[in-house]
């Protein structure tokens, strides 16, 4: 696909960020969409909005060809589970998204790739008994949200694809992630940097292939 003008929601820090970061390096016009935006650099429009604002969103939209969608909480998970509140909504995940969905049709963009992770549904069993443990007892809320976050997707009539990294780290790498469509046993480790997700998000936007598909990436 040719280079885009690519609007990224979620990009003042960690997936979102490098997501930016990729897409640039590959050629691609990004507007980076955040409560906080980053700088704005060379082919890089930065928008101060929250997903929860119609209006703000709407106008970020206009002019986009596809949407690069990397949500969540970045509280302390542990504060976030005794507590059940953060700075961010609980269901920004499933209505953050959702409300993306709705200004992508209200603008006629078809092309969305949206962040989950790796332990949903089925891929569950694949994870390490620490990180079950710590899914189960910590993350469950967060959980349920990227769960229905992805039924919202699926549901979509957009030509979208779904991400799902296994942990992330901050560290750097110059390899290429392993990226296995629909093919939720084939995994090559539990980590994974940012940075090479970042670069799947990129690379999923030049894949028609991967249109309707969930892509794990592993480390």
């Amino acid at each position: 696909m040719d280079d885009m003008k690519v609007l990224v929601v979620g990009a003042s820090r960690g997936t979102g960020a490098a997501a930016v970061t990729a897409l640039v390096r590959d050629g691609h016009e990004v507007t980076a969409f955040a409560r906080t935006a980053a700088t704005q650099t060379e082919n890089v429009h930065t928008v101060t909005g929250d997903v929860f604002d119609p209006d703000a969103l709407a106008k970020a939209m206009v002019g986009q060809e596809a949407v690069v969608v990397v949500l969540g909480i970045s509280d302390n998970p542990f504060g976030v589970r005794l507590f059940g509140r953060a700075r961010t909504p609980l269901d920004v995940r499933s209505e953050g998204t959702r409300r993306v969905v709705d200004a992508m049709r209200a603008t006629g963009i078809r092309r969305i790739v949206v962040q989950t992770t790796y332990g949903l549904g089925d891929t569950f069993g694949r994870l390490s008994l620490p990180l079950k443990l710590f899914f189960r007892l910590v993350l469950a809320p967060q959980l349920a949200d990227s769960e229905a976050q992805e039924t919202v997707v699926r549901g979509s009539d957009l030509d979208w694809t779904i991400i799902r990294p296994v942990s992330l780290t901050d560290g750097s790498s110059d390899e290429e992630a392993p990226a296995h469509v629909d093919v939720h046993d084939r995994i090559e480790g539990l980590q994974v940097t940012r940075g090479q997700v970042g670069r799947v998000h990129a690379d999923a936007l030049r894949r028609d292939d991967w249109i309707g598909t969930t892509v794990s990436v592993s480390g």
